[in-house]
């Protein structure tokens, strides 16, 4: 996808990512040597949709490819056991994940001056604390 298809009013500059109409993410990825498309998920935010991207990108690219961290929306942001060579629904899974975490983080700072909570099981609050390392491990 080519950063044009991201431009235009309320949409983000990030790479293999889009805007639905009603105001959801999505982002996709083409598998190397193969025509087959890998969808990654719908979210609430661009950066989580951006993340999802990256995570697949990396995985799919092949060892050789030393360029690979420079068309990375969030190079810093890769999960310590992102690893290249893993099946097509291993990477769809784990970037589904890492994405997930990273909307839900982002939904609970969204808000400047409010903290969002939880009411656990007893009525008791408590923050809601996720990380992408929640859901990888």
């Amino acid at each position: 996808m080519s950063s044009s298809d991201n431009e235009g009013a309320g949409s983000a500059k990030y790479r293999g990512i889009r805007r639905r109409k009603w105001g959801k993410w999505v982002s996709e990825i083409r598998v190397p040597c193969s025509s087959e498309r890998l969808w990654l998920g719908t979210y609430t935010t661009p950066e989580a949709a951006a993340i999802a991207h990256d995570i697949a990108y990396y995985c799919l690219r092949p060892k050789s490819s030393s360029s690979c961290l420079d068309k990375l929306n969030f190079p810093s942001m890769l999960p310590p056991n992102v690893q290249r060579g893993m099946s097509p629904r291993s990477v769809q899974n784990m970037a589904s994940d890492s994405a997930m975490a990273i909307d839900a983080q982002f939904l609970t700072t969204a808000r400047p001056g409010q903290q969002d909570q939880t009411v656990d099981n007893y009525g008791q609050n408590e923050a809601l604390n996720v990380s992408v390392e929640d859901y990888l491990y």
